[in-house]
């Protein structure tokens, strides 16, 4: 069969930070590689903006057509699932990803056929099979349909770990980055997370503890990736220190030289100071740190192990070794006007080269949006709004307007006066850090608006 797989575009009244992080469709790769033997695949990035979805259709007639979704994807996806439908009613239309996963009765609609929420080798060669076939599809484990009145099976799934075919996508390769790492990969080594941060949906997709893949198979992963940057997405890479011996045996022993991002957390930058070091020497290049609050009482209340001394630590030892710190905070709805003050002194104590500031949001579908409920904003079928950078909560301390002139002040803060230029310039060269700017003033206009508007 030929199966079009769609990365919906950028939302145009979405507040995202596509500028700054803009990634290849790992989950659609998966797909790619786990159907191409059998099928004609074809993935399609609308996110790179030279893509046209009809003439696409016209071209490659395809028989099933695959989106897949964030929360603020889910008006995208059904008005690309209407134009499919539009130009032929018989093409068979799927919807997977995050939003599927979390709410997947938001795709419960005419236009689309079948709703994915987790993928496994046995639920998609299943599903596909009988569509080949041309058989009515029977309740799956994780897929709802609409001929079957998008009844499930109720076992609960997380996704299967699939190794991407990055060759799907060779066309927009050179467009994918991560911050300022361009052209910059994506790799999984670990699924799961056993921080159980309340606030974080991953660990929640992916399963509560870390299930680490063997090594030997992630190293020929790299040696496959063109890429000279490559981000690794797990939720805590250096969660095991033997582990990352390991990885560093193997790097040296095929002679691997890349430029590597990770995820790491304070703990475990603490505990593994030395192999950290051993890391920078074998391209570490950065590592997301969620620092998150300067208050031990918000700290406590978002299950972060750390304390607010051991985040200072962590940030010290990543300064003593050369790997750039990239902070992440959250953004409290209960702070007053003294809290900014005392953020912003605390991020400059921390001293980390950049950081990004985000608002505490409570996605429908979440044990926090129940929490809330009763101080959300908007509402949660408003879903251009659900993007992680418009604060969802309504502040309990000062007006909305003033609580957005106080993150509006403490990214100005922050970006302009805190992150490091010379870093970002001789790390990412001018151009990009134009780029960055130039994005930059596109959320300064934004939430100037919303400021205004409160």
């Amino acid at each position: 069969m030929r199966i079009l797989l769609v990365r919906p575009p950028r939302r145009k009244k979405a507040i995202t930070l596509g500028e700054f992080m803009f990634s290849e469709p790992l989950g659609l790769e998966c797909l790619a590689a786990l159907l191409k033997d059998k099928h004609e695949i074809k993935i399609l990035d609308l996110m790179v903006g030279k893509e046209d979805f009809c003439r696409e259709l016209r071209d490659f007639r395809p028989q099933i057509v695959g989106f897949t979704s964030l929360c603020i994807d889910v008006l995208g996806v059904k008005e690309l699932a209407g134009k499919t439908k539009a130009f032929d009613q018989d093409i068979i239309t799927l919807a997977g990803g995050t939003q599927a996963y979390l709410t997947p009765e938001n795709f419960f609609c005419r236009d689309i056929d079948h709703v994915v929420q987790y993928t496994t080798r046995e639920n998609i060669a299943s599903l596909i099979d009988y569509l080949e076939k041309g058989k009515q599809v029977p309740i799956l484990d994780g897929i709802y349909s609409r001929a079957n009145d998008y009844q499930s099976t109720g076992k609960q799934g997380i996704n299967e770990y699939l190794i991407p075919d990055r060759r799907s996508t060779l066309k927009y390769r050179r467009y994918y980055s991560y911050f300022g790492y361009r052209p910059c990969a994506l790799l999984q080594t670990s699924r799961g997370c056993s921080s159980h941060c309340n606030f974080c949906l991953r660990w929640r997709i992916e399963g509560g503890q870390e299930q680490d893949e063997p090594l030997e198979s992630i190293i020929n992963q790299i040696k496959e990736i063109a890429e000279p940057n490559i981000m690794i997405i797990d939720n805590n890479f250096l969660h095991n220190g033997e582990r990352l011996e390991r990885f560093c045996d193997l790097l040296e022993s095929n002679n691997i030289r890349k430029n590597f991002i990770c995820y790491g957390s304070v703990e475990s930058i603490i505990r593994y100071e030395e192999t950290l070091k051993r890391l920078r020497k074998n391209g570490l290049q950065a590592c997301i740190v969620g620092y998150e609050s300067f208050k031990a009482e918000e700290l406590k209340r978002y299950n972060k192990k750390a304390t607010i001394e051991e985040n200072i630590k962590a940030a010290k030892i990543l300064k003593k070794l050369g790997i750039a710190c990239w902070a992440a905070f959250i953004l409290n709805p209960d702070w007053d006007k003294e809290d900014f003050k005392q953020f912003r002194r605390y991020v400059k104590e921390l001293g980390p080269e950049i950081s990004s500031l985000t608002p505490l949001t409570a996605l429908p579908g979440t044990a926090l949006f129940n929490k809330y409920k009763e101080r959300i904003i908007f509402s949660a079928d408003d879903f251009d709004r659900w993007s992680f950078s418009e604060v969802s909560i309504k502040p309990d301390k000062m007006s909305l307007s003033y609580y957005y002139f106080e993150v509006l002040k403490s990214n100005l803060y922050v970006n302009l006066i805190l992150n490091d230029p010379i870093f970002m310039v001789k790390q990412f060269g001018f151009g990009t850090v134009l780029r960055l700017v130039l994005g930059s003033l596109k959320f300064l206009a934004v939430y100037l608006k919303l400021m205004l508007k409160g």
